[in-house]
């Protein structure tokens, strides 16, 4: 029998001002959209196109980065995506962008008030990216913490097993 390895094993983790900095951006970038949106000037109609097509980017930038980090991992060794999902992820996602961008483009509003809308939206969807990353990296992290810690249980078990077995 082997002596139990005293290897000590590092997990990388976020730190919390990271965690915290990821999630105030994100609320910081839903405050902006919802303040733009709910003070647009204009039809109602194009309001409720414009909080579609914001709602429809959120997603499909969740969803994006989520097919490339288990792209990613299928390279390790797990089942990758059947070929025609990477079309669907990727066409999803620029077509989100395009049609809000077309309708923020087309609305007849102030200048200014597009332009704060577009950054605004951009905000957004660069937060989204980077909460999936921090949310996705937390639980992989916890993933690595649970299987570290059902080794060592079953190292100690047989050991315990072991040392019974012999008295």
């Amino acid at each position: 029998m082997q002596p139990l390895s005293s290897t000590t094993v590092s997990i990388h983790r976020d730190t919390r001002a990271w965690q915290f900095q990821t999630w105030a951006s994100f609320a910081i970038a839903v405050f902006l959209c919802a303040t733009g949106l709910s003070w647009l000037p204009g039809e109602a109609l194009d309001r409720a196109f414009m909080v579609m097509g914001y709602v429809f980017c959120l997603s499909t930038a969740f969803m994006l980065s989520k097919f490339i980090r288990d792209g990613e991992q299928a390279t390790v060794g797990t089942g990758r995506d059947v070929p025609m999902w990477r079309l669907v992820v990727w066409g999803s996602f620029f077509t989100a962008m395009g049609l809000t961008a077309w309708g923020l483009v087309r609305m007849e509003i102030n200048d200014t008030y597009k332009a704060f809308l577009g950054v605004s939206w951009l905000f957004l969807i660069s937060s989204a990216f980077t909460l999936a990353k921090t949310l996705r990296d937390r639980h992989e992290a916890d993933m690595a913490e649970a299987r570290l810690q059902g080794r060592r249980m079953t190292r100690a078990e047989a050991a315990t097993a072991a040392v019974a077995a012999t008295e």
